[in-house]
């Protein structure tokens, strides 16, 4: 399928180009010493993502550690809910050992951070799924392994800052800025530029420079290439329209990655938060513009002076002033469309899956799920495949006590 120009049937060879780029996005916008960290990262990479031995090994963990392949759900009630005549359907990455999609990805990087001789995995973590994930691979392998989270997440996301702990993660608290997901990237990164030597910075998104956005992606695949199939079994077609959130947007890419080249509409979803003014949301690719930031190139919000500008969601993985590139660089096309979703609306998501599937969905996951539900409404008929990022534990607490019992 060729759409604007660029060929989907070669897509994944072309995009990123050798320098990293998606179009004019993404790129290594970083010191020389992390230049060449990133340089051994790529080497490093490349080298084995086509070895049998090491594609072996990260599918008998997925098979036998992870639980893949995660199922899909037909949401017949929630279906029934809002008229009938567009059926919905989850992925279930909240059945993911860990408890949402990040693990995925976190398995690669622990797997080739033990391929490049590195003792010790560093990381930021927003709503905590990156962190409790990368606490998991590092246990697992055995690594050292620091998570940088700022002081607001940690308050929000207690559950998941205690599983970090338990499985033996340094858990490093951000207190400067505003405290949240962009702080913690930055602290993650100024602390892993002087331990690049004997340590790996595992990015939690498609996100920072290249490689991370591509091979954040490539681990994430599993998802599309999982629902892909799966949903052509369950029903013999395939889904009129599939959505995921988007904060740096690695649920998207991987279950996007599946069906790019298919005549299916492209949704991310973006939180509006508390409205449209800057600062009160964090919908980077709908009100953004063109800048770099933390190694990359991409859209971000900025401030009057050029710089990243605070934001804001009820979600703290969507909490994150850009995009990965490549969401940009599919905007660009017009593949994937990007709309929004405001607290509100994701919370009203949230207690209807819960009553309606008993599936208790995480908020990330939730402004998917009530774009999604938004979607149906505007169909005659056919289907919608709704990425479920992950699981709502770790969001009771917040939502009881921010929304009451609905």
């Amino acid at each position: 399928m060729i759409f604007n120009g660029v060929d989907f049937d070669t897509y994944f060879n072309d995009y990123p180009d050798k320098d990293g780029y998606f179009g004019p996005y993404g790129g290594v916008f970083v010191d020389e010493n992390l230049k060449k960290a990133m340089a051994e990262i790529t080497d490093a990479y490349y080298s084995i993502c086509q070895s049998r031995k090491f594609i072996a090994e990260l599918r008998r963990i997925r098979a036998e550690f992870q639980g893949r392949p995660t199922p899909i759900s037909h949401l017949e009630r929630l279906s029934d809910s809002l008229g009938g005549k567009v059926q919905l359907y989850a992925k279930r990455e909240d059945l993911n050992h860990s408890g949402a999609h990040k693990l995925n990805h976190c398995m690669g990087e622990a797997l080739l951070a033990k391929y490049m001789g590195k003792k010790k995995v560093i990381a930021e973590t927003g709503a905590g799924q990156h962190g409790v994930a990368l606490a998991t691979a590092a246990a697992y392998f055995g690594l050292a392994c620091d998570i940088y989270m700022g002081a607001v997440d940690i308050k929000k996301q207690a559950p998941n800052v205690a599983r970090m702990k338990v499985l033996g993660a340094n858990v490093v608290e951000v207190t400067h800025g505003l405290q949240t997901l962009k702080e913690a990237v930055d602290a993650a990164f100024e602390a892993y530029s002087k331990e690049y030597e004997n340590a790996i910075y595992c990015i939690g998104s498609v996100l920072g420079p290249h490689p991370f956005p591509m091979m954040v992606r490539d681990f994430q695949s599993v998802v599309g290439i999982e629902a892909r199939e799966q949903f052509l079994d369950m029903t013999g077609h395939l889904p009129n329209a599939i959505v995921a959130c988007v904060g740096g947007g690695s649920n998207a890419a991987g279950l996007f990655s599946g069906f790019l080249n298919d005549p299916v509409d492209i949704y991310g979803v973006e939180p509006l938060g508390r409205g449209a003014k800057l600062g009160d949301h964090a919908a980077s690719l709908t009100f953004g513009s063109e800048g770099v930031m933390h190694g990359f190139n991409s859209i971000m919000l900025k401030d009057e002076n050029g710089e990243p500008a605070p934001v804001y969601s009820i979600a703290s993985g969507l909490d994150y002033p850009s995009s990965g590139p490549e969401h940009a660089f599919l905007m660009d096309l017009g593949r994937v469309k990007y709309d929004v979703i405001d607290d509100d609306e994701s919370v009203d998501a949230f207690y209807k899956l819960s009553r309606l599937e008993g599936i208790i969905p995480a908020i990330e996951s939730s402004h998917a799920l009530a774009y999604g539900m938004k979607l149906a409404k505007t169909m005659d008929h056919g289907s919608v495949l709704i990425n479920l990022s992950g699981r709502g534990d770790k969001d009771l607490d917040y939502v009881i006590e921010k929304y009451g019992i609905r």
